[in-house]
């Protein structure tokens, strides 16, 4: 059992472990958080709802220490605490697993785990201590593991071990199922069960509604800053959280099936891709066909290699096999980018910040960067170079947020000052507001609400449904089963078929995700080679 951190005489018999009353919040003319209060009862899973930009992320930052409020209160076991830092945040006993893992490859789990210790833990033992604790909750690591080695569900265990080891008595977890298969997100839910039956509190932050019903005792939501409403999520359905989230029902996403698919206008053949450093992995012999009409899903964990296909697929990376790739009877592989998305293609990377826009540029600036070469009648006035037109580039940007309700402080703000959906929304809106024949999408609703995330995926349908072939990589089951057509999956740098979204089972996928070598279906086809009767 992991020791907690005691609260001292002042803790009192029926308090609350974390009380935050009347917290706000500011930035500039934005309030991120508006007099928020809420409770959380020792030995309770607390889960903390709200749609992008709702002001989630503000107040957990200052929960650990990495903010601070403007007014209110932090009270811990019965007394006010100031908490300055993540360190004193750690001292009071509150420990936080962020969304994106802060580990470095080249170091081993232990090492990983000593930077994040304060000085008062010792650290001659603390491989030792972390195989202990890490079997003991079912969190199987070797601590003298290469984090570069290990997979995303492995470098998952790490953060949360290393947290644990800091034995906090509230925990902070931020959509930690998100880069985990239904088997492993399976095994955490028993761990935090374990724990919540230990005494440890947990805030739970998650756009998995079913995943909240099932595991989580009380919810507080927040929409525009404010909180709007508390329930016992287990006694909600997925559609009623998600309409106290909004404040409206969330339209189903719809489709129409067609009886027939058109000509294939994305085919990858037999395509090779080597490592190009120790820690990405290989691509071996990967092949797939989209058709017009058709969404084909690529179902996985994260570090399989989805990242190096998208970089492969999008002509990031190119190939000197350069008919390994087509864009219908057209050879492409040895094009770049540019020259791809000239002949009609459109792509959405994984990491928004960085990849997708660059943060301290607008968003016109942004429509601009990935447009230009595929539009330049539009956006330049005149000769090769050209000036840019800048009302062009408004007026485009202005449709997107329109078309995807981009929620933004300023008409034409930084992309960095946008939340993590709502600039998801307008990186998914710009290439859809082009009506491509080929998208090649990585995560589409990675972070987003259930409403962004509900017209995302119908927007997706919509274009497929135009005639355009859609090619989907998603570590969200529910995603890859509500909008795909056909369903892959990806593991070590090769893809294998799991079959027709209407036919395959979750397990079955699962098992293929875990690595799993099952026998293929006589009826199945070959990757790509999807039957046209739907």
């Amino acid at each position: 059992m992991v020791a907690k951190q005691q609260g001292g005489a002042g803790e009192a018999e029926g308090l609350p472990m974390l009380e935050v009353r009347n917290i706000t919040k500011t930035f500039g003319a934005l309030k991120a958080n508006d007099n928020v209060s809420l409770n959380v009862g020792e030995g309770e899973i607390h889960a903390l709802l709200g749609e992008n930009g709702a002001g989630k992320s503000t107040l957990v930052k200052m929960l650990y220490g990495s903010l601070q409020p403007d007014s209110g209160q932090i009270i811990w076991r019965g007394k006010p605490v100031s908490i300055a830092s993540p360190s004193a945040a750690r001292r009071t006993g509150i420990g936080m697993v962020f969304q994106h893992f802060s580990l470095f490859d080249s170091l081993s789990v232990a090492d990983n785990i000593v930077l994040s210790l304060d000085p008062q833990f010792a650290k001659g033992d603390i491989a030792e201590r972390a195989r202990e604790l890490s079997a003991n909750y079912g969190l199987p690591l070797n601590p003298h593991s290469m984090i570069g080695d290990l997979s995303v569900g492995e470098r998952q265990r790490v953060e949360i071990v290393r947290c644990l080891l800091q034995e906090p008595a509230l925990i902070i977890l931020d959509e930690p199922t998100s880069v985990l298969t239904p088997q492993e997100a399976d095994n955490l839910f028993v761990t935090l069960e374990r724990l919540k039956s230990e005494g440890t509190s947990i805030l739970y932050i998650s756009h998995r509604l079913d995943e909240v019903k099932r595991l989580c005792d009380h919810s507080t939501i927040l929409r525009h800053g404010k909180v709007v409403g508390e329930c016992d999520p287990r006694k909600e359905t997925a559609a009623s959280l998600a309409n106290l989230m909004v404040g409206s029902d969330v339209a189903g996403v719809k489709r129409e099936h067609s009886s027939k698919l058109g000509e294939v206008l994305l085919e990858v053949r037999n395509a090779n891709l080597p490592a190009a450093s120790p820690f990405p992995i290989a691509l071996k012999d990967v092949r797939l066909k989209v058709h017009a009409g058709e969404i084909v899903g690529i179902a996985g964990v994260a570090g399989n290699g989805q990242s190096e296909f998208f970089k492969m697929v999008s002509g990031e990376e190119t190939l000197v096999d350069r008919d390994s790739i087509r864009h219908g009877d057209q050879p492409v592989a040895h094009l770049g980018i540019n020259e791809r998305r000239r002949m009609g293609a459109a792509y959405v990377p994984e990491e928004r910040l960085g990849h997708g826009a660059v943060p301290l540029m607008s968003l016109s600036e942004n429509m601009v960067l990935s447009r230009h070469s595929s539009d330049k009648a539009a956006f330049l006035r005149f000769g090769k170079i050209g000036v840019l037109r800048e009302d062009v580039a408004l007026r485009a940007t202005k449709r997107v947020c329109e078309v995807m309700d981009v929620r933004k402080s300023t008409e034409n703000p930084a992309a960095g000052s946008l939340s993590g959906g709502n600039l998801q929304k307008f990186i998914m809106g710009r290439e859809l507001d082009r009506q491509p024949s080929i998208l090649v999408v990585n995560q589409p609703t990675w972070g987003v609400d259930a409403g962004a995330a509900s017209r995302i995926r119908q927007a997706l349908i919509d274009l497929a449904a135009s005639g355009s072939a859609v090619l989907m990589i998603s570590q969200d089951l529910d995603e890859i089963f509500e909008v795909a057509d056909r369903i892959l999956v990806m593991h070590d740098g090769t893809i294998a078929e799991a079959g027709r979204a209407g036919n395959v089972t979750r397990e079955r996928i699962g098992l293929l995700m875990g690595g799993a070598h099952t026998e293929r279906d006589p009826h199945e086809t070959e990757p790509g080679e999807a039957n046209h009767a739907h």
